[in-house]
């Protein structure tokens, strides 16, 4: 690849801003990358492992002649990061998030937003439980969608970001808020919803049976106690701020939860049989798409 914006500037470098930063080096996508945290040991960490040229703490100093401004923290904290480097930005610049909820990234970055920049919110679905500036690398987003909220921006604009999340090894797809909300409702903030209350209801049985369970984890639960190691802070806001979406999610869960405990109270073997019939299916689909 080919250098795609001059200067940029992620600030967060957690999982998501460590990996942009190890995915910008390996395809050269970009001449200079300054990386930010609030945090005072996630810099030093940054500069021991070279993830960028420039680490700092300070974000509007971050933001300074960047072509692309990459706002990597937890969604809560957008609106705030977003009013203190927008009067930065030097004109033309393209400002995005990686926030896993859309609507309320929008109403709160929206108000602070100036006609001289380029607001292109984003979002990036790849991850893993594990956080801070250690936790990134470069293949993360291989093969992996990027959403992109294009709203009224030039076109050149927009294939220009998305040319660089290719770049990232990303396959770029557009979307509106609404109903990117809806879809990670289902498919990304309910799961972990249910990882987190299953691993919770472990947590409170009684001592010898909760020990036995940790013993004796089967794939299954190893599978959600993975997931529900995920970042507190940002699944925290994640549910505050999708909760529309999550709620009427749950409230559907909750529904063939009911059928699945009827089906089962009643030893109804075709019903649960073709549930999950088709629930495999679904599993093939996802590796037919190489989202596996």
């Amino acid at each position: 690849m080919t250098v795609i914006y001059e200067k940029i500037a992620i600030i967060g470098v957690g999982l998501i801003g460590a990996s942009i930063a190890l995915a910008v080096r390996r395809a050269n996508l970009a001449t200079h990358i300054v990386g930010c945290d609030a945090d005072e040991s996630a810099v030093d960490t940054v500069r021991d492992l070279a993830l960028v040229d420039e680490a700092v703490t300070d974000p509007v100093v971050a933001v300074a002649d960047a072509d692309l401004v990459i706002m990597a923290v937890p969604v809560g904290a957008m609106g705030g990061l977003a009013a203190s480097i927008v009067p930065a930005m030097k004109p033309g610049a393209v400002l995005t998030d990686t926030g896993s909820t859309k609507r309320s990234v929008l109403r709160d970055v929206d108000p602070v937003v100036t006609a001289n920049i380029h607001w292109l919110p984003s979002h990036p679905l790849a991850g893993t439980e594990h956080s801070g500036p250690k936790a990134g690398h470069a293949h993360l987003f291989d093969e992996r969608y990027w959403i992109v909220l294009p709203r009224e921006l030039p076109e050149e604009v927009v294939v220009r970001f998305e040319t660089f999340v290719d770049g990232l090894g990303s396959v770029t797809e557009r979307m509106d808020a609404d109903y990117h909300d809806k879809v990670l409702a289902l498919t990304s903030h309910l799961p972990h919803l249910i990882a987190y209350t299953i691993v919770s209801t472990a947590v409170d049985l009684e001592s010898q049976l909760k020990n036995d369970v940790i013993r004796f984890s089967a794939s299954g639960f190893r599978d959600f106690t993975r997931i529900a190691a995920s970042d507190p802070v940002m699944w925290r806001d994640v549910f505050i701020n999708n909760d529309a979406a999550v709620l009427e999610m749950l409230q559907r869960f909750s529904e063939d939860l009911s059928y699945l405990q009827r089906a089962i109270r009643w030893g109804e073997k075709d019903k649960l049989e073709s549930l999950f019939t088709r629930t495999r299916e679904i599993r093939r689909s996802i590796i037919d798409a190489g989202q596996d």
